[in-house]
């Protein structure tokens, strides 16, 4: 039930970062991918860096394209002969830390965050929804929860599991399994964190010391057993639930 051999999944922002370490660490257990990301030489990378590499798809796009997102899925689908699963990984603040964020602003964290991801599961759900079976994961954040980043990345993440949460009671009786990770802050290549460990590492050291019980940031390495079991068909009773992996960052006494 937790294996992913054979399963063919599709991956968001997998051309670096959680997203990058995702597609090894699931080519390594059989998986059959279709990578997403802007960059066509990032992703190719990445490919190239998996086991079976030629059982892998690179499809470069920009993810707030919507035209160019159907066409992008359509590839992915002929090539893996369907979709089982969906990571959406793809995410982030833009550098956007205005508290008075503007609307154009905020839109496209909204697009970024949440749109691509509700573009996706559209065009593939129904599918899934023939077949009885198949997994939507979301990588949301602690900050939708925790009101600790800034304004405009709290409010797409706090969007993003809204959805997830709704989405997953309306398709549970599909056999779709609707979920989403609140992960804390965590170390992966080309990520924020770090970018910011090199650029500013008393930033970092400062966030260690007053935010993260275990003195030091994760890896993003240690995401992969949570994603893996939700991506696996071990997960048929996750359906809308969001999971903390913070390691003790949050503080709230309720997830939803």
């Amino acid at each position: 039930m937790f294996s992913l051999q054979d399963k063919r999944i599709l991956i968001t922002g997998a051309s670096r970062g959680l997203g990058s370490v995702c597609a090894r660490a699931f080519a390594q257990s059989g998986a059959r991918l279709a990578l997403m990301a802007r960059s066509e030489e990032a992703l190719e990378g990445v490919r190239a860096s998996c086991d079976h590499a030629t059982h892998h798809l690179v499809t470069p796009v920009d993810l707030t394209d919507g035209a160019a997102l159907k066409e992008a899925v359509q590839k992915a689908t002929d090539f893996l002969g369907q979709i089982d699963v969906v990571l959406h990984v793809a995410g982030g603040g833009l550098g956007l830390r205005e508290p008075l964020i503007s609307s154009e602003d905020l839109s496209r964290l909204f697009a970024l965050n949440v749109g691509a991801a509700v573009e996706i599961n559209r065009l593939v759900a129904p599918a899934m929804a023939e077949r009885g079976k198949g997994n939507l994961v979301h990588v949301a954040s602690i900050t939708a929860t925790d009101a600790v980043a800034s304004v405009g990345y709290n409010t797409v993440k706090s969007a993003l599991s809204a959805y997830v949460r709704s989405l997953g009671n309306h398709l549970a009786a599909s056999g779709i399994v609707v979920t989403g990770i609140l992960p804390g802050g965590f170390i992966a290549p080309g990520n924020s964190w770090e970018r910011l460990a090199a650029t500013k590492p008393e930033v970092v050291d400062r966030f260690i010391i007053e935010r993260l019980p275990r003195g030091r940031l994760a890896e993003a390495e240690e995401l992969i057993p949570l994603l893996s079991f939700l991506c696996s068909e071990a997960a048929s009773m996750m359906g809308g639930c969001l999971v903390p992996i913070d390691a003790g960052e949050g503080k709230t006494y309720l997830s939803v």
